[in-house]
C-alpha cells in the first residue's frame, strides 16, 4: 500500500508539472436533462439517430432523449421487468445494500449502463445483479442467459469484490452483435467479454477461457484542476465502441482512454478536466461524477450523474456534455 501511495504521489507531481499531460478535449456544448424522475443519469446509447439513457434510481423505466433544444427532455418508456436471475456469488454486504436501496426508492436493480445492437434492441445493465436485460424493439423484455462461469472467473481475478463496485457499463460488438464487453468499476477495475452462441433451445452468452481481458488496481492521481487533488482508486464508469476500439471513461482521472480489443491494453488517453472542472461546473464531491460515454467520429458525449447534488452555478439536473474529437481523430 505504501508503494501504491508513493507511485501515485509521484504521478501527481509529474502530471502537475505538465510532463505527462494528456491532450485536452474541447467542450462544444452542455445539456441539462429535464424529466428524469430519479435523476442520476447513468448511461447513454445511440440507436440510429435516437439517444437513450437510464437512471440508477429508476427500475421501471428507461428514457428516450429529445435533443432538439439546449435543454434535453427525457421521455420515460415504462418497462415491466421480469424477475431477475440471482447471482450466487453476491456477498451479504451486496445483498444488504440492495435491500436498503429497495426500501429507499425505486433503484434496487441499479441500472448503470445501456447499449444498442445492430437490430436496435437495447440492453440494460443491472449493477446489483451483474445481469443484462434485453429490451427488444417489439417491447419484449428478457434477462440474458449468461454462463455463471463469467462471474466466477471475474471474481477469481479480483473483480466484483465489493458492493457498489461491480459492472458499471457495457457495449455490444460484432457484425451480428455476438459479443458484449463489460467494464468492472473499481477495486479492481477491468474488462470482461462474453460471446453469444446458438444452442438448440436458445441463445446463451458464454465466458471463454480468456473472457477476463484485463484487470488493474491501485491508485492514480486526480487531475490538478480538481480541488484538493489526491491519489484515488482507479475506476471505470462506462465503455464505448468506435472504429474497432474500446473507449473507457476513467471517471476519477477525468479522461477518455482508448483500449485495444484483444488484450484491453490502454493505448492513448485524452483529458476533459480543463473544461469540466471550471469553477462554475464543480460539485462538492471528492470524486468524479461522470457515468456515461458515447464516442463517434465528431467527438464524445459524456454524461454526469450528479447524484442529486447541485453544482457551483446552481444547476441540479443531470448533464450531458459534448466534446469535439481530438485533432487528428481518435485513431492518432
Amino acid at each position: 500500500m505504501k508503494l501504491n501511495f508513493f507511485i501515485a504521489g509521484f504521478l501527481l507531481v509529474w502530471s502537475s508539472l505538465g510532463l505527462a499531460a494528456d491532450p485536452e478535449l474541447r467542450m462544444l456544448s452542455e445539456h441539462p436533462v429535464d424529466g428524469m424522475r430519479g435523476g442520476n443519469l447513468s448511461g447513454l446509447a445511440k440507436c440510429g439517430e435516437q439517444l437513450w439513457t437510464v437512471s440508477d434510481r429508476d427500475d421501471d423505466r428507461i428514457y428516450r432523449l429529445d435533443t432538439q433544444d439546449k435543454v434535453w427532455k427525457a421521455e420515460a418508456v415504462l418497462i415491466n421487468v421480469p424477475p431477475v436471475p440471482e447471482d450466487p456469488g453476491r456477498t451479504l454486504a451486496m445483498k444488504t445494500q440492495s435491500f436498503f436501496r429497495s426500501l429507499a426508492g425505486n433503484g434496487a436493480l441499479d441500472f448503470e449502463g445501456i447499449t444498442c445492437d445492430s437490430a436496435r434492441n437495447l440492453y440494460v445493465l443491472s449493477e446489483t445483479y451483474s445481469a443484462i436485460l434485453k429490451v427488444s424493439t417489439n417491447g419484449a423484455l428478457a434477462w440474458l442467459t449468461v454462463s455463471p462461469k463469467m462471474l466466477a472467473k471475474a471474481r477469481e481475478t479480483g473483480l466484483l469484490a465489493h458492493a457498489n463496485a461491480l459492472f458499471e457499463g457495457l457495449v455490444i460488438t460484432g457484425i451480428a452483435s455476438t459479443e458484449i464487453w463489460l467494464a468492472a468499476e473499481r477495486q479492481k477495475r477491468g474488462l470482461v467479454r462474453i460471446e453469444r452462441r446458438i444452442t438448440p433451445i436458445y441463445y446463451t452468452w458464454y465466458c471463454a477461457s480468456g473472457c477476463v481481458v484485463m484487470t488493474e488496481g491501485g491508485l492514480a492521481p486526480q487531475p490538478p484542476q480538481f480541488p484538493g487533488s489526491k491519489p484515488v482508486e482507479r475506476d471505470f464508469s462506462d465503455i464505448a465502441l468506435f472504429n474497432n476500439k474500446l473507449f473507457l471513461l476513467d471517471r476519477n482521472a477525468f479522461k477518455v482512454c482508448r483500449h485495444e480489443m484483444l488484450t484491453g491494453k490502454q493505448e492513448r488517453c485524452w483529458s476533459f478536466a480543463a473544461d469540466a472542472l471550471v469553477p462554475s461546473r464543480r460539485y462538492a464531491s471528492e470524486h468524479g461524477m461522470t457515468e456515461a460515454l458515447l464516442v463517434d467520429a465528431q467527438g464524445a458525449w459524456i454524461g454526469v450523474d450528479n447524484n442529486f447534488a447541485t453544482r457551483a452555478d446552481g444547476e441540479s439536473r443531470p448533464i450531458v456534455w459534448r466534446f469535439s474529437a481530438p485533432e487528428g481523430g481518435w485513431s492518432q
